[in-house]
């Protein structure tokens, strides 16, 4: 399947929505051509409102990117809507795995399983004896909710993955080869976002101490409302350094920065524990180097501070560091690391396969719309089949009559010779039957000499290895019925004689009477049952047909009674091929 031309992407933050246009480049390259963001309402109060500023946002921003594009478009959803959790499964193989991971998801999950939408990914290869599962879920109805809304902003879902997962994959696609252990601390609106990456393995962890966060703090200290507080985080915000470092001389910023410095102080404390979590409990290392994205990266000082606390090198994360960037498709001032772009890159990847997280959340009725669409060239194909068919039949048997008259008269031609090869092939079946007629005594007694040991050894191979054996052999003699005359066809047919009372056939033995004895030592209720083991395995016997009455089979067993150690046995074995008796 051929990769599209243009990739859209949509990162539905808590806050600010972003939206993206690549092109694919050979290589599976890729170029931003296109990308805009729109902030929601601020307050949580108007969560509710949730879906309806979307549905405009949405239609606000596809009209700025691609207002005629009918693509589908792949989005991220903030890790505050989804439940998320990281476990380690035992398994020897990942196909053990997977055969788990559905028990897994009902234990772990908090909702019941048939009210969510949820997948599951192995992250990476085996570490010891247990394998990284990534499990992942969203309330069916607000999923619902969310795509009803794109869908009324005028876009198709293709599919829909979690933002630390999107930023994970745009992480491995820019920077593939950093050795040792990673951590980006996305610092978005409503939460931060830790994304653990130590050569194939992610962890992914949320900590609910983010932008709004601070911007409540400073509301707070400042006596305003959420708005002003934001303005006022984003003109003069800082983390305060602290200890002998200098106070900002103006002291609006000197009382925000020491705002921000505790809430900032609080996130490290969640942040060491995360980390401590991580090494503990998935045998991961300390991180060597600290890459910072999200809204709230742009904070003054906030690398300082980090480098600090965490006593690892800081920097931003560059999400474009391997992609080509259009002239003009990011605005003036855009901060690549601050903006969502790195989880707009990852969606991208998506579509190209070319990342090694891909979790989807898409609902199932957008998965069978999207089945329904893929199948409409098909069936505009067959609707045109079954209209041209009767013409195409017309046109083939026109042809296969011209062809078999053609072949019919070249074959009468052949007919003669044909006819005189023929006559000698029957002639060579008659010599060849009087020949088969001749040698069959001697094929017989060929194999007559070696019928006795192959019973003795098929016997021994089905007898069970314990607690029976066999004491005496006898061959049952029987009767060969006579076989019939070929009937020819021409004859009218014969009058039946009366059969007489005694059969009229050759001699042969058709069975083989076995007699023994099966232990009974120390006594045991099923002890008796070890006769019919022994005629259930001469089932499968080629020798034996013991698949009919068993109690034709087995004429006579001992019923035990305690007083003796062994008692006795006999079976009647039929022969699928009688042995003739001279």
């Amino acid at each position: 399947m051929a990769k599209p031309a243009t990739i859209l992407t949509l990162n539905l933050g808590m806050q600010t929505v972003s939206m993206a246009e690549f092109e694919v480049l050979p290589g599976d390259g890729l170029r931003l051509t296109r990308f805009r963001e729109a902030e929601m309402i601020l307050d949580p109060a108007a969560d509710a409102t949730r879906p309806d500023q979307l549905k405009a946002l949405i239609k606000e921003l596809r009209d700025a990117i691609s207002p005629k594009s009918k693509k589908p478009i792949y989005a991220c959803l903030p890790s505050q809507s989804v439940f998320s959790r990281f476990v380690q499964l035992p398994g020897d193989s990942a196909e053990d795995v997977e055969s788990i991971i559905p028990f897994e998801a009902q234990q772990n999950v908090p909702y019941p399983i048939d009210e969510v939408v949820w997948d599951h990914q192995l992250m990476g290869q085996k570490h010891g004896d247990t394998w990284d599962v990534g499990l992942v879920a969203i309330k069916a109805d607000q999923l619902d909710d969310l795509v009803a809304a794109i869908k009324q902003g005028g876009l198709q879902v293709a599919a829909m993955d979690l933002a630390p997962m999107a930023l994970y994959n745009a992480l491995r696609y820019n920077l593939p080869d950093l050795p040792g252990c990673t951590l980006v601390i996305d610092l978005g609106a409503r939460s931060t976002n830790l994304v653990f990456s130590e050569g194939d393995r992610v962890f992914c962890r949320s900590i609910p101490i983010a932008g709004h966060t601070i911007s409540a703090a400073i509301a707070k200290e400042f006596d305003q409302d959420l708005v002003l507080a934001e303005k006022l985080k984003i003109e003069k915000g800082q983390v305060g350094l602290g200890g002998a470092y200098a106070e900002p001389a103006d002291p609006t910023e000197a009382r925000i920065a020491k705002v921000v410095r505790n809430t900032m102080t609080r996130l490290h404390s969640e942040i060491s524990r995360s980390i401590n979590f991580y090494r503990t409990n998935h045998n991961g290392s300390a991180p060597d180097r600290i890459l910072l994205a999200g809204g709230n990266a742009k904070l003054t000082y906030a690398t300082d501070f980090f480098a600090e606390k965490l006593t690892a090198p800081v920097d931003f994360f560059n999400p474009l560091q391997n992609i080509e960037v259009q002239p003009g498709a990011l605005p003036e001032g855009t901060v690549a690391c601050a903006s969502g772009i790195g989880e707009l890159v990852g969606l991208a990847l998506r579509s190209l396969k070319n990342c090694p997280v891909e979790l989807n959340l898409t609902p199932p009725s957008v998965v069978k719309a999207m089945d329904f669409r893929r199948r409409i060239p098909a069936f505009a194909l067959a609707a045109l089949l079954l209209i041209l068919t009767p013409a195409l039949w017309f046109g083939y048997f026109t042809a296969k009559e011209k062809s078999i008259r053609a072949r019919t008269s070249a074959l009468v031609s052949e007919k003669d010779p044909l006819e005189q090869t023929a006559k000698e092939i029957r002639e060579g079946l008659e010599k060849q039957k009087i020949l088969a007629a001749a040698a069959e005594p001697f094929l017989t007694s060929v194999a007559e000499r070696t019928i006795w040991p192959n019973l003795i050894e098929e016997l021994a191979a089905k007898m069970p290895s314990r607690h029976i054996w066999i004491t005496k052999l006898t061959p049952v003699e029987g009767v060969l019925a006579e076989p019939e005359p070929p009937k020819d066809p021409k004859q009218p047919p014969a009058p039946r004689a009366p059969k007489p009372n005694q059969p009229t056939g050759k001699p042969a033995i058709v069975a083989l009477q076995v007699d023994g004895l099966y232990l009974d030592n120390p006594p045991n209720p099923k002890a008796a049952g070890i006769v019919d083991e022994f005629v259930t395995r001469l089932d499968e016997s080629p020798f034996f047909n013991t698949s009919g009455d068993r109690t034709k089979i087995i004429t006579q067993r001992t019923t035990p009674t305690g007083e003796t150690w062994a008692y006795g046995y006999t079976l009647v074995l039929p022969l699928k091929t009688p042995v003739p008796l001279p």
